[in-house]
């Protein structure tokens, strides 16, 4: 492993330069074997890595070390990767996953003028999530950290020419900022505290560093802090819906593959440091659990086919968080597989449609599509059934487990976790009826199935997303099914998966859960099939408008913060500073005047001046006078 595992990131970074320097140069048929290949290679490279990887409770991490960040008297920190079977399984998903978006991307870029530069920024984003969780040591998840939010800025406004886009890519970088500040701050902490930034060493001082509680606290509350930020969890989600600027492979990576999963890796990274606050993994689970429900019923009113997409992701990460909340980190991870695979289908799908309707994105303009587009509607059915958690698909069983650990772990987080769910069915059949169902509301267009480059990653992503659930069986129906939690045993411990509750219980939870969300999708067929919304009112009306979060925020933040700074220019710089300044230049020109006078000419007049300056000095001198 140590000869190759080098590569995984640095292949990715090479197509970053090589892409990027030539893409004014290189033909698109080099840029699209190159873009992918590079990324196809780490992933070949990361199957190896998880084959090879050791698993299971006594499992203890490789570390590579390869130079040195920071090499002082009183702090090291290593440039070295930490490879166990987390990082194993989040290289797969973001090289496998990854690598079908950029196959994707071919064909749906392929009439960009910017075709080079576009994947050039793909493979830096491959190259700084690998960063990210390949690390040993926080400084270089942050490095990684800030190196996703980089590319997310620069991909959200790729098509940086409509001023809209360029906004929501700044409202992106700066609402994870918040977030970083906070990684930042914590970092400086876990420092100050353990005198290192390495994982193991800090995880193996926590018994016996004599941290105080309340530094343990604010140290999680950070970290935490900096997780809502990436993995857009309230209050500061509303830019990952406004993220749907960017072009639709965008979507699919930040979605499915990478910068949103980047909160759930590091909590999962932490475990141990965050199983020593209880306080913390509270908050933790019910603000996921409240962003699930928030942005459920925001999904149900969007007509915006990529926007229902981007609610539902935010409301997907709500349901790991909460999970993580109740020390379930397998079920939190298990899930971030699963919604990878059927998220990143669902976004190639809405992004297929949007190709054969010639950019249109509402979906009251669509229907129909099913019989027009057969490679693009059953790859997209499958994928609902999927988040739907209809079984045997993956949603199924990785939705199931984190709804029994909510179980276990408060009634009160269940309860709302399980009418997410059902919402989920609602909004995401709703999605597919408006948009396949019907008759084409659209008659001045002609959709037509995509490209094989678009559908063949789909087909892939669909089979996935029926079989992938299949690591993790229940052990009510298989005792030695749940392969996931034995394979993470080393990172997460091995309490994972021991329940509670009885076979029995289990059942019952998950026939209910499936009764309920069969109905919500019998419901939605008799309310969507071939129609749209009417005027949306009461409830519905607050959902359709996003709960006015924005406008929220806007009032609330932004237009004091605008105001502020307008009162600061007005009477603070133009009035103060600026005053200041100007006064001490027309200072400077008046004394210069004033001295210019005495420059006469008079040799007579210079003679005495000196004259009296030698007296002076000699009184001075000798007499101490003056």
């Amino acid at each position: 492993m140590e000869n190759y595992i080098w590569l995984i990131p640095l292949l990715p970074f090479i197509g970053f330069v090589i892409n990027g320097l030539g893409r004014h140069i290189l033909p698109k048929s080099l840029i699209s074997i190159l873009g992918p290949g590079v990324v196809f290679v780490s992933f070949i490279l990361s199957v190896m890595v998880f084959f090879a990887v050791p698993s299971g409770p006594d499992a203890a991490p490789q570390i590579f070390h390869f130079f040195d960040i920071f090499n002082f008297e009183n702090i090291q920190i290593p440039f070295a990767f930490q490879i166990d079977a987390l990082t194993s399984l989040f290289m797969l998903i973001i090289t496998g996953v990854g690598f079908l978006i950029h196959v994707y991307a071919v064909g749906y870029m392929n009439e960009d003028e910017g075709f080079g530069k576009f994947f050039s920024f793909f493979n830096l984003f491959i190259f700084s999530m690998l960063i990210l969780v390949m690390g040993s040591n926080f400084l270089m998840m942050y490095i990684g950290w800030e190196g996703v939010g980089l590319c997310s800025y620069l991909l959200i406004g790729f098509w940086y020419h409509n001023w809209d886009f360029t906004i929501a890519a700044r409202k992106a970088f700066i609402m994870n900022r918040i977030g970083d500040i906070g990684f930042l701050i914590a970092m400086f902490w876990i420092y100050k505290e353990f005198g290192t930034l390495e994982y193991r060493e800090v995880f193996s001082m926590l018994t016996t560093a004599n941290v105080a509680e309340g530094a343990l606290i604010g140290i999680t509350l950070l970290l935490f802090l900096a997780a809502t930020g990436k993995s857009a969890q309230i209050p500061l989600f509303t830019w990952l819906p406004d993220a749907m600027a960017g072009p639709t492979p965008v979507s699919a990576l930040i979605h499915a593959a990478t910068m949103v999963t980047a909160g759930i890796f590091m909590l999962t990274r932490c475990n141990e440091l965050f199983d020593m606050v209880p306080f913390t993994k509270g908050i933790v689970a019910w603000i996921g659990i409240i962003t699930a429900l928030i942005t459920a019923t925001i999904a149900m009113r969007q007509d915006d086919i990529k926007k229902v997409l981007a609610y539902s992701t935010v409301s997907q990460l709500g349901l790991m968080f909460a999970a993580i909340g109740m020390g379930a980190y397998v079920a939190a991870v298990f899930h971030v597989l699963t919604h990878a695979f059927f998220k990143a289908l669902l976004f190639m799908g809405s992004g297929s449609v949007i190709h054969a309707m010639g950019g249109e994105q509402d979906m009251n303009k669509m229907g129909g599509l099913r019989k027009l587009m057969p490679k693009t509607n059953i790859t997209m059915l499958i994928a609902c059934l999927a988040i739907a958690g209809i079984p045997p698909l993956s949603g199924f069983f990785s939705k199931d487990e984190m709804l029994l650990n909510m179980f276990i772990g408060s009634k009160a987080v269940w309860i709302i976790g399980f009418i997410v769910s059902v919402l989920t069915a609602f909004y995401m059949f709703r999605w597919y009826f408006m948009t396949f169902h019907g008759e084409l509301r659209n008659k001045e267009v002609h959709p037509h199935e995509s490209p094989s480059s678009m559908t063949v990653p789909m087909m892939i992503l669909a089979v996935l997303s029926f079989i992938g659930g299949f690591i993790g069986i229940p052990a009510v129906f298989a005792a030695n099914g749940h392969k996931l939690n034995n394979f993470l045993a080393g990172v997460t411990g091995v309490h994972e998966g021991e329940h509670s509750v009885s076979a029995s219980v289990e059942i019952i939870l998950m026939v209910a859960l499936l009764a309920f969300v069969i109905g919500a999708i019998a419901l939605t067929y008799k309310m969507y099939n071939g129609k749209t919304d009417g005027e949306a009112s009461g409830i519905m009306k607050l959902f359709k408008n996003k709960w006015y979060v924005d406008e929220i925020y806007q009032a609330a933040v932004i237009t004091p913060t605008e105001n502020l700074g307008t009162f600061l220019r007005k009477y603070v710089e133009k009035a103060g500073i600026a005053q200041i300044v100007f006064g001490v230049g027309s200072l400077s020109v008046f004394i210069s005047k004033q001295t210019k006078s005495i420059q006469t000419g008079n040799i007579g007049t210079y003679i005495l001046l000196m004259i009296l300056g030698i007296v002076a000095g000699i009184g001075v001198f000798f007499f101490g006078i003056l």
